[in-house]
C-alpha cells in the first residue's frame, strides 16, 4: 500500500488544483466554464494541449501492444503523430481558434451549423461525436482502475481503482471547468513527461541495463521478432498513418483550441509537441518490450505463457477459454508491474503516480462532451434563452457527473485492450470525420449534404465493425477471412480487430467519408453566398 499511498497524495493534489480553479471562475459565464474565458496562456496551452492527447492509450495501451508486437509500436502511432498532428494543430486548430475568436464558437458543431446553415445535421454530428468519444472516456476509467489495482498488489480492486479515478476527475472537472482541467493537465503532463523517463531508466538497470536486455531478446528464437517488424504486416503498417488525422477531429482537442490567448501559441506545438512525444512513447514502447524479458516476474510470464497458448490453439478451443487466456495475455499493466519488482517502494510509488497522470487525460473528454451537449443541444434548442446562462453551466456540471458514471459502469464490463479500443472504434471514426473539419475550413463548395452523407457513413461503418467484432470471435492464430472477392481478402477477422483489404478500417472508411464529401456537395446546393463570404471573402483588385 505504500505505492499507493503516493498515487492517492497525487490524487489529492490534483483534486485541490481543480478545486482552486474555481476559485479563478468568474461567476456563472459559460465561456468561462467551458473555455477558461479563452485566455489560457503559451505553457499551460501546450503542455495541456499535449497531455489532452496523450492519455492511458500512449503509456499503457502503448506498453501493452509493444508486449505483444515489439518495437514497431513507435513506428505504428509515434513517429507519425509527430508529423501530422503538429501539423493539422498549426493549420486547422489556428483557423478553428480565429472562426472562434470571431464568432464565438464554443464547438466544432456551432461552427459546421453556421457554415453550412444546417440544423439537425449538426445534431447528427453531435450524436456521433459523442458516441465515438465514449470509448476514449472508458479508456481513462480502465487505466485508473488497472494502475491502483497492480500498484497495490489488488489491495485496491479494480472497481475501487476506477471508481475513485472517475470521483476525482468528476470532481475537479465539475467544480474547475476548463481552468481546472488545464492546470491539472498540465501537471499530469509534467509529471509523465519526467517520470517516464527515470521509470524506463531505473526499470532498465534494474534488468542489468539497456544492451543486456535487448542482447537477451534478441538471442532468444520467441522474442527476436519483438525487434523487428515481424508482426505487423505492411499494409496494417501503412493504415497507422490514418490515425494522427483523428486528433484535429475530437472535440476536446478542437474545443481545446478555441482557449488560446493569442494564435502564436499554435506555433509553439510545431516545436515541442514532436519532442514530447518522443519522451512519452519511447519509454512505453522500451518497458513494453522489455517486459518479456522480465522472467522473474510471475505475473508477466503467466501474461507469455497465455499469448503462447493462444498462439498454439486450434479452432475447436472453447470460447470461454480463448477468451480468459486472452485477458490473461494482455499487457497494459506490464509497465507497473515492472515498477513493482524492479524500483523502490518510495520510487515505485512516485513513478506510478506518474503513470496515472497520463491514464487521468479524460478529464477533457469529459468536459468536451458537457460542452458539446449544453452548446450543441441545450442551447441550441432554446435551453439557454428560456433559463438562463446559469442553467446552462448547472446543466453542464450535472452532464459531467452523468456521463462519468455511465462511463465506469461500461468500463467494469470491457473486455478490449486499452489499444485495441481506442483504434477499432474512437481514432477510426475520428480520423473519418476529419475531412468534415477539413471541408468547413478549406473548401468553398462543401455543403451541409455532403456533411450528412459522410457523417451517416462514419456513423453505419462504426457501428458496422463493432457488430462484426462481437458477431464473430477472434481468431488466436491466422485472420479469419469472411469475405473475399476476385482473390482479395475484403472482410476478414484479425487477432486485433478488423481487416478490410488487408488495412485497417480506417483507411477505407476515411477515403469513402471524403469521397461522399466531396462527391454530394458537388451534387447539392451550396450555402447563401452572404455565409461563403463570411468564411471566403473574396479577393478584388482595385
Amino acid at each position: 500500500m505504500i505505492q499507493a499511498a503516493f498515487v492517492l497524495l497525487y490524487l489529492a493534489g490534483a483534486l485541490y488544483i481543480g478545486i482552486f480553479a474555481f476559485g479563478k471562475s468568474r461567476g456563472d459565464s459559460a465561456e468561462d466554464f467551458f473555455l477558461a474565458g479563452r485566455s489560457i496562456g503559451s505553457f499551460v496551452f501546450v503542455l495541456s494541449l499535449f497531455g489532452t492527447h496523450m492519455t492511458a492509450f500512449s503509456i499503457l495501451g502503448a506498453s501493452g501492444y509493444a508486449f505483444a508486437n515489439g518495437v514497431v509500436t513507435y513506428g505504428l502511432m509515434a513517429s507519425s503523430s509527430a508529423l501530422i498532428v503538429p501539423i493539422t494543430l498549426y493549420f486547422l486548430g489556428t483557423r478553428l481558434w480565429s472562426l472562434g475568436k470571431r464568432h464565438g464558437f464554443m464547438t466544432h458543431v456551432q461552427m459546421f451549423r453556421d457554415r453550412w446553415e444546417c440544423g439537425h445535421t449538426g445534431t447528427l454530428i453531435f450524436v456521433v461525436q459523442a458516441a465515438l468519444l465514449v470509448p476514449y472516456i472508458i479508456i481513462g476509467v480502465i487505466g485508473g482502475g488497472t494502475t491502483l489495482e497492480v500498484l497495490s498488489g489488488g489491495a485496491v480492486p479494480y472497481w475501487a481503482g476506477g471508481a475513485l479515478v472517475a470521483v476525482v476527475v468528476m470532481s475537479y472537472v465539475f467544480f474547475g471547468g476548463m481552468r481546472g482541467t488545464a492546470w491539472v493537465n498540465t501537471f499530469q503532463t509534467v509529471l509523465f513527461l519526467v517520470f517516464g523517463l527515470i521509470a524506463a531508466g531505473v526499470i532498465g538497470e534494474g534488468m542489468g541495463g539497456f544492451a543486456a536486455v535487448m542482447e537477451r531478446l534478441a538471442g532468444s528464437p520467441s522474442t527476436a521478432p519483438l525487434l523487428t517488424h515481424e508482426r505487423v504486416a505492411p499494409l496494417y503498417y501503412i493504415s497507422y498513418m490514418f490515425i494522427p488525422l483523428s486528433a484535429i477531429a475530437f472535440p476536446h482537442i478542437g474545443i481545446f483550441c478555441f482557449t488560446a490567448r493569442r494564435a502564436k501559441q499554435f506555433k509553439y506545438t510545431m516545436i515541442f509537441y514532436p519532442l514530447c512525444i518522443l519522451a512519452v512513447w519511447v519509454p512505453s514502447v522500451y518497458l513494453g518490450v522489455a517486459a518479456n524479458g522480465a522472467t522473474d516476474v510471475p505475473e508477466i510470464q503467466r501474461k507469455i505463457e497465455a499469448r503462447t497458448e493462444l498462439a498454439q490453439a486450434g479452432p475447436d478451443m472453447a470460447p470461454e477459454t480463448r477468451q480468459a487466456l486472452t485477458v490473461q495475455a494482455r499487457g497494459d499493466d506490464v509497465i507497473v508491474l515492472l515498477l513493482n519488482r524492479y524500483a523502490a517502494l518510495w520510487l515505485a510509488g512516485i513513478l506510478g503516480a506518474g503513470i496515472l497522470a497520463a491514464v487521468m487525460a479524460s478529464d477533457s473528454q469529459i468536459l468536451a462532451l458537457s460542452t458539446m451537449f449544453t452548446e450543441d443541444v441545450f442551447a441550441y434548442y432554446g435551453g439557454k434563452k428560456r433559463f438562463g446562462e446559469r442553467a446552462q453551466v448547472m446543466i453542464g456540471r450535472a452532464f459531467v457527473i452523468v456521463l462519468t458514471g455511465v462511463a465506469y459502469v461500461i468500463a467494469l464490463g470491457v473486455p478490449a485492450s486499452i489499444f485495441g479500443l481506442a483504434i477499432q472504434y474512437a481514432f477510426t471514426g475520428y480520423a473519418a470525420l476529419a475531412p468534415l473539419l477539413i471541408g468547413a475550413l478549406y473548401w468553398r463548395g462543401s455543403t451541409k449534404w455532403g456533411a450528412l452523407a459522410s457523417t451517416t457513413w462514419v456513423a453505419f461503418a462504426v457501428t458496422g465493425i463493432a457488430v462484426f467484432q462481437h458477431t464473430v470471435a477472434a481468431p488466436a492464430g491466422a485472420p479469419i477471412v469472411v469475405w473475399s472477392f476476385a482473390g482479395l481478402d475484403v472482410l476478414a477477422r484479425t487477432a486485433g480487430g478488423t481487416a478490410m483489404l488487408g488495412f485497417l478500417p480506417v483507411v477505407p472508411v476515411t477515403i469513402i467519408s471524403t469521397v461522399l464529401l466531396i462527391v454530394v456537395s458537388v451534387l447539392t446546393p451550396k450555402p447563401s453566398q452572404a455565409t461563403i463570404e463570411r468564411y471566403f471573402p473574396s479577393r478584388r483588385l482595385d
